[in-house]
């Protein structure tokens, strides 16, 4: 038996040297789609997912348990790339492992990036109806932008209270 702990973690450190997988990762757990979303490459997304690529697979590197390609695309504010996810299926409320489970949303709100924010919460991410909420929500001195999605999902609800035509503005006489 301890014969074949050493082959069986020469073949383990191996596989990841070599990266001959049938998907590559680099160190961090990522593949070309985490890589390409994260720098918003939306020509090489693409091209990605039309060759087969998994739009939700999650990366699995040291620090980045769980993270998908929407998570990446969202942390780097590019709404064209998390569009293009989004319409080939991408979970908008993937969660990553751990004690936080951040969802891209967080990820998000964690860079202060308030457009990603906004096409998030707009696209139907989930989001309790109090901050506080401690099932969902990190506290917010580890997420400190996510107050940001709290005042546009109130802003977008504002917004579609009063908009023409949902609402009876000359009803009365």
């Amino acid at each position: 038996m301890p014969q074949e702990q050493p082959g069986s973690l020469r073949r383990s450190l191996s596989s990841r040297r070599s990266f001959k997988s049938s998907v590559e990762r680099d160190d961090r757990g990522w593949t070309l789609l985490h890589i390409r979303a994260r720098k918003g490459e939306l020509k090489e997304v693409k091209r990605l997912l039309d060759e087969g690529m998994d739009v939700n697979a999650p990366a699995w590197g040291h620090k980045s348990q769980g993270l998908t390609p929407l998570h990446l695309a969202a942390q780097g504010g590019h709404l064209k790339v998390m569009d293009e996810l989004l319409e080939r299926g991408a979970n908008i409320d993937a969660r990553t492992k751990g004690a936080c489970g951040w969802t891209p949303l967080h990820s998000a709100a964690k860079e202060r990036k308030r457009e990603a924010i906004r096409f998030l919460v707009e696209n139907g991410a989930f989001l309790p109806p109090d901050i506080n909420d401690n099932r969902f929500n990190p506290p917010l001195h580890y997420c400190p932008g996510l107050e940001w999605a709290y005042e546009e999902m109130k802003r977008l609800q504002e917004e579609s209270l009063s908009s023409p035509g949902e609402g009876s503005c000359c009803s009365e006489s």
